[in-house]
């Protein structure tokens, strides 16, 4: 929703702005970062709420919090990986799954599980991992193949978010990954998107998951999650986009916050690799964007689907004009293979709108 402009603030005040930001993000905080973000620090299983009628939550947590207690504090190097394996000198089968998958819709609660498992799992930060599909690829490109298995090698758990599997080349990669870290006694954790083309056949996402990890699929408990997206349960409808004016003295007013005009905004994200996009929203306590529009073509979406991830993470509130956010992919987008991740970042930006709210009305 476009205006008249908002007063020019005087000199000094101006906030911050993502287009001016070009972050360059060194291996060793890659590797730092591989714990569950700000938003899903302090979750834990007590704290997740499962929806009303919804067996499979209840369940969730009970195998779950099992399966942390279980690790019993092993990791790849010493007695706990002797004991995954059965002894000394021989690989026997393992008493029970080595991993578990969460298989759900978007705004189930996958993450805040996964976030759960990992605060739960008896083992020191330094002994276990947490990231995204994305962050992994971009540890082994950071590191090399080689490294990344010494790195990881001697962890007690590893926790991957949002598995790609419409992304084949990858997929081959990390599934190599992961079978070596299996090897060094590294339990698994993980949750998945969808394949292209592949929407709306049930309870096809468990199955295309076990299949492209081949080898490693008997390692895996499939723990199947319903329920509604618990973003928008009970809650009112995403608030109305304001105008130029009311998003500019709200920039202006809060520090800490950017101001960007979002085709601008689109523009410069497709010169920064999507592992950055972390990086790029450093001490951002708000996100203002005017002149909301359609996503013009598919490359963009997926970069705006990386960056509403991360400032989901991060707990950023977002403040926008133009057009309301559920507006900003097209039915042909919404129809495609990557429907799901845009029905996620748009749950995730309507969240982050609603805690925006606050900026404008205090």
């Amino acid at each position: 929703m476009s205006s008249t402009p908002a007063p020019a603030p005087s000199a000094g005040d101006s906030p911050l702005s993502l287009c001016a930001r070009a972050p360059r993000v060194p291996a060793d905080r890659l590797v730092a970062e591989l714990v569950p973000p700000p938003r899903f620090d302090a979750v834990r299983f007590a704290s997740y709420v499962p929806g009303p009628g919804q067996p499979s939550q209840h369940e969730a947590v009970e195998v779950l919090g099992a399966f942390a207690a279980g690790l019993g504090g092993a990791h790849a190097s010493g007695a706990g990986k002797r004991r995954w394996f059965g002894g000394r000198g021989r690989k026997a089968a393992p008493a029970g799954p080595r991993g578990v998958y969460l298989d759900g819709g978007y705004g189930v609660g996958k993450t805040h599980l996964l976030a759960s498992l990992w605060h739960a799992a008896p083992a020191a930060p330094e002994q276990k991992a947490f990231g995204t599909f994305v962050e992994l690829t971009n540890l082994v490109g950071a590191l090399g193949f080689q490294q990344t298995v010494r790195t990881l090698g001697g962890h007690q758990l590893l926790c991957i978010d949002e598995f790609e599997l419409d992304d084949p080349g990858d997929t081959v990669l990390v599934s190599s990954l992961l079978g070596r870290l299996v090897d060094s006694g590294v339990a698994l954790a993980a949750t998945s998107n969808t394949l292209p083309g592949r929407l709306g056949e049930g309870r096809f996402a468990a199955a295309d998951f076990l299949r492209e990890i081949q080898g490693l699929a008997a390692h895996f408990r499939t723990l199947r999650i319903d329920g509604e997206d618990y973003r928008h349960r009970g809650l009112p409808e995403a608030p109305r986009p304001y105008t130029d004016a009311e998003v500019t003295r709200a920039a202006y007013a809060t520090e800490g916050a950017s101001l960007d005009d979002f085709p601008h905004l689109l523009d410069h994200l497709s010169r920064v690799h999507p592992s950055r996009y972390g990086a790029l929203t450093d001490g951002l306590r708000a996100v203002c964007l005017t002149d909301v529009r359609p996503v013009p073509d598919q490359a963009t979406a997926l970069r705006l689907v990386v960056l509403a991830d991360r400032l989901y993470d991060r707990e950023v509130p977002v403040l926008a004009s133009g057009l309301p956010f559920d507006r900003l992919f097209g039915e042909e987008m919404l129809r495609g293979g990557y429907r799901k991740k845009y029905l996620r970042a748009l749950s995730r930006l309507t969240s982050l709108a609603r805690e925006g709210k606050v900026l404008v009305n205090g």
